[in-house]
């Protein structure tokens, strides 16, 4: 899979912001995970919103933004490509990353055990059939990976989170099932943005 690559002028010693990459969600989330693959020389720069991770880079508190649009399952991803027509900002590079959906719950958990399985609303209308046949019960959280991190703390085994497989390691889950998108297709269009022109 080819990258998104450093912008031309991305000079993290001479740009205000530069060197650094903001993504809505908290580490972990598929965001995290493509600013850490597309972007390994930026620091990635958690934000609890899509807005926030836009007036970052708008500050100029980050160089670039790395935000997704679109995805294959459901269409356009909101509010985020609302946010980024409106921002007036470049978009300098583009890419479609495979995104796999785990079901993760606290150690000692199983499919017998949970009930209700929390997520990004974008992630749970990527899996609807497949958390149905398992009987358990979607419910909204503000991102992938924050869903995960809250199972994680709250260690009650009749809840889980639907997140990349990353986030499981990084917030000590056990993953009770791989692949639990409903699409095998399912990927995301990432766009990088930069308050500059391209």
């Amino acid at each position: 899979m080819e990258g998104v690559g450093r912008p031309q002028g991305d000079d993290a010693e001479l740009e205000a912001g530069g060197g650094r990459c903001a993504y809505q969600g908290a580490p972990g989330a598929f965001s995290h995970e493509a600013c850490m693959d597309l972007r390994p020389w930026d620091e990635a720069v958690a934000c609890d919103s899509f807005e926030a991770a836009i007036a970052a880079l708008q500050a100029g508190d980050v160089g670039c933004a790395l935000i997704p649009v679109e995805n294959t399952a459901i269409g356009r991803v909101e509010p985020a490509a609302t946010l980024v027509e409106a921002a007036n900002l470049t978009v300098v590079s583009e890419v479609w990353r495979p995104i796999r959906l785990a079901l993760m719950a606290p150690p000692g958990a199983s499919l017998r055990t949970v009930k209700t399985a929390e997520s990004h609303p974008v992630a749970l209308r990527q899996c609807p059939a497949a958390l149905a046949a398992l009987g358990i019960t979607p419910v909204e959280a503000f991102d992938t990976a924050g869903a995960a991190r809250a199972v994680a703390e709250a260690g009650d085994l009749s809840r889980a989170a639907v997140a990349p497989a990353r986030a499981a390691e990084v917030y000590e889950l056990s993953i009770l099932r791989n692949d639990i998108q409903d699409s095998e297709d399912n990927r995301t269009r990432f766009v990088l943005l930069s308050a500059g022109t391209a």
